[in-house]
């Protein structure tokens, strides 16, 4: 017999991993400053994307000789600058436990052909970071947005390492801890942790970083889109807020606002007790239960912002199916938008807790991801 359905529903269904909800107080009034019309190189353009980098570099506490810039293509177009910019100086060690570090992994490999070796772990698991090679050029993912699993720390990352550390960190950034003195490059997109507008990434580069860029030309021709130096020596352009191509100062103007909304909560400390309450959530209905369960088999690796859940019922013949039914009766219903697991990980689903999620629409949702599931097993059964 299928419950009622709840009595209440979310304020705001949009549990999407990218691009995620808005800021609870964001509305389309709060982009009325936009620079629309202008240009990026004009004064007030330039003004807005230096706000931008020094805004990111407040709330995220990213140390004062560390570069920050906005670069085109979003987290992906950040990241394939840095490997194609600052890999081939020595072997390299390629990192992935879900799809985006597979991506990573076949850029380097396949189209760089770059001497590395490769380390790979099942969704729901980590590789060994202690067990790497770090006097090679270590690339990884913080956070695993498809398989919900993640770095529990850097303590394993040497300071007096030789290689260089590159790190994915677009899922993780206003929501974790990420240790600057253990990174060498760390990416990031809007569209994640702070909601912002898709399209536009964020490229970090410590000391280290940027001495390799200035000693080391690869031996392939680069984009103009990937060109970090002139001259032999870094743009410095880049890191004042002149970017590469044109950006979109409505997006820009969307991540300040989503910048001022984090300093008024509180900033970071407050982002990580946002994310966690969040998740904190979705784990503890998942350990009331015996029909669903964290991808993440560590608890110590679990995600606080993709958390990624996986149907253990015995009776689903099905999994892929019904999880596929369970995420459509949420979307009819209106309660839940864009929860299905990602195209590549195991079936199951994926709700974003990061901190522009309220913890009380998670709360609301629950009761609908059970009554759902209740009503899709009843299904199932009439079907047999």
């Amino acid at each position: 017999m299928v419950k009622n359905t709840p009595a209440t529903r979310p304020a705001n269904p949009r549990f999407s991993s990218g691009p995620c909800a808005k800021p609870p107080t964001w509305t389309v009034d709060a982009l009325k400053d936009a620079a629309l019309g202008r240009s990026h190189r004009a004064a007030i353009g330039k003004d807005k994307l230096k706000a931008a980098i020094e805004g990111t570099r407040e709330i995220l506490g990213v140390p004062d000789d560390y570069k920050i810039g906005i670069v085109p293509a979003s987290d992906t177009g950040a990241v394939e600058m840095a490997m194609w910019s600052l890999l081939g100086a020595r072997k390299a060690t390629m990192v992935a436990w879900e799809s985006f570090g597979a991506g990573w992994v076949t850029d380097v490999v396949k189209q760089l052909k770059i001497d590395a070796e490769v380390k790979t772990a099942e969704y729901g698991r980590i590789v060994d970071m202690a067990a790497l090679d770090y006097d090679t050029d270590i690339v990884f993912t913080w956070n695993g947005t498809t398989s919900g699993v993640r770095v529990p720390s850097g303590d394993m990352i040497p300071d007096d390492r030789g290689g260089l550390t590159i790190c994915d960190a677009t899922s993780a950034a206003f929501a974790q801890d990420l240790p600057w003195d253990k990174l060498d490059v760390t990416t990031f997109s809007w569209q994640k942790v702070m909601g912002g507008e898709a399209a536009h990434g964020m490229l970090i580069l410590s000391p280290r970083a940027v001495e390799r860029l200035e000693s080391y030309t690869p031996p392939w021709p680069l984009p103009k889109i990937f060109r970090l130096t002139k001259g032999g020596k870094l743009n410095e352009g880049i890191f004042r807020g002149e970017t590469i191509n044109t950006p979109s100062m409505l997006c820009v103007e969307d991540y300040l606002v989503a910048l001022d909304w984090a300093r008024s909560i509180g900033g970071l400390d407050a982002l990580k007790a946002r994310a966690e309450a969040n998740a904190h959530a979705i784990w503890d209905f998942c350990e009331a239960r015996d029909w669903i369960a964290n991808l993440a088999e560590d608890p110590a690796t679990r995600s606080n912002t993709s958390v990624c859940l996986k149907f253990i019922d015995d009776r689903i013949f099905d999994g892929a199916a019904f999880a596929k039914a369970v995420q459509k009766r949420l979307e009819v219903e209106g309660v839940a938008l864009d929860v299905g697991a990602y195209r590549d990980a195991p079936a199951g689903l994926r709700i974003w807790c990061g901190a522009t999620v309220e913890t009380s629409d998670i709360e609301a949702m629950l009761p609908w991801l059970e009554w759902a599931y209740e009503a899709e097993i009843s299904a199932q059964a009439d079907a047999a």
